[in-house]
């Protein structure tokens, strides 16, 4: 997902400076005095993301970490699983809008339970499609899976170009895939009494990975093995080959010139008529790393950047806010109200690395494996892995 807008950059890197210069402590009157702490936020929106993650690992070894640091969402896990952040379990109710916050930044924040993160701010995946082949087959922004199913049946009798993809998906999406699993109810795994436990083998997971079967056969035309970058939806898109796509909102600007002006989005609808998909959000959290020279003065910091009036700035700069409750009626927004996340295990990466949700989803796209045994099978390989010591 691609950090926020240029124009909420500015104000974060100017709040950066002002606050890391001297704040006033607020937390008694025998504790007023100024005080100082470092505040890392990414600042570069192509750039910044890899390289602060290096400079924070150098600064944990050096034992000079800064008080307050902005992390990707998905960069979270490494670093509670390290013990790098401090817990902010007890102080959950001094965020503003904790009660609301999206699930998918406050999946990410939790570790074993634990709170090691604030959340501050989304981005979320919507549907991109061509205004011109939609109308051209009669049908509108769908408000279910089974409508959208057959739209795409339409949209795929309108438009009988070889290779065209009324829903362009990539088989091995799993990031799409999983969108289905828990919008029936369902999990990739469970924590519970100190171990995970896979749970794609639950009947409710089986039915959202039976969903996106039936789904992909009826809109996609690519490979039943690919993956979501080779190539990137858009790059079809803008060759003609695809009446819609899915993935990150910034998708629009990539759909090339000729379809510029009859490119539009909506909300991925899920099973339930007038109810979104629950998509995977991408965004940030703010964490104290433990190294911090004055915690409490870096939460407080974090309790006024995160607060409603200051989530409403960035909302106004066009990003996605912290919690539900301040959400707005954009596709983009009204797309964030359901997500998730992956488990925040420790072992999650070698899930990924080890193509576990990639492989299961091929082998029931290309028939080798019933949903039943890939299902199994991928439930039995993340148990074992992220079980790991």
């Amino acid at each position: 997902m691609r950090p926020r807008f240029v124009a909420g950059l500015v104000l974060a890197a100017a709040l950066t400076f002002a606050v890391s210069t001297a704040a006033a402590r607020t937390d008694g009157p025998m504790r007023a005095s100024a005080s100082k702490i470092t505040v890392w936020l990414q600042v570069d929106a192509q750039t910044g993301w890899p390289d602060l993650v290096g400079k924070f690992d150098a600064t944990l070894a050096g034992g000079n970490t800064p008080d307050v640091i902005e992390m990707g969402n998905t960069e979270m896990t490494k670093y509670m699983a390290a013990g790098a952040f401090a817990n902010l379990s007890g102080d959950k109710g001094s965020f503003a809008n904790s009660r609301s916050w999206l699930k998918g930044l406050a999946d990410s924040a939790t570790f074993q339970g634990k709170l090691y993160g604030v959340p501050y701010y989304a981005g979320s995946r919507v549907v991109t499609y061509r205004t011109d082949l939609y109308k051209k087959a009669k049908i509108k922004a769908p408000k279910s899976l089974a409508q959208f199913s057959a739209d795409a049946r339409k949209l795929r009798a309108k438009n009988g170009k070889r290779g065209f993809s009324p829903v362009y998906i990539a088989g091995t999406d799993w990031y799409f895939a999983m969108s289905f699993v828990y919008d029936y109810g369902g999990r990739i795994a469970t924590y519970s009494k100190g171990k995970w436990h896979g749970a794609l083998d639950s009947a409710k997971s089986r039915a959202g990975i039976a969903a996106y079967q039936w789904f992909f056969k009826a809109a996609s035309r690519a490979s039943k093995t690919g993956t979501e970058d080779r190539p990137q939806p858009y790059d079809v898109y803008a060759q003609g080959q695809a009446a819609s796509i899915v993935g990150p909102a910034w998708f629009s600007c990539c759909v090339g010139k000729k379809y510029k002006n009859v490119t539009a989005q909506f909300v991925m609808p899920g099973h339930k008529a007038g109810q979104s998909m629950p998509g995977f959000l991408g965004g940030s959290d703010l964490a104290v790393p433990k190294g911090s020279n004055d915690p409490s003065l870096a939460k407080d910091w974090i309790r006024i950047f995160t607060n409603t009036e200051a989530e409403k700035t960035l909302q106004a700069k066009g990003n996605i806010p912290n919690a539900t409750n301040l959400l707005g009626n954009s596709v983009n927004e009204r797309a964030a109200k359901r997500s998730w996340f992956v488990p925040t295990a420790k072992h999650w990466v070698d899930v990924e690395n080890g193509n576990v949700l990639r492989t299961m989803l091929a082998r029931i796209l290309t028939g080798k494996d019933s949903i039943k045994e890939a299902t199994s099978t991928a439930s039995d390989n993340i148990t074992l892995t992220l079980n790991r010591p």
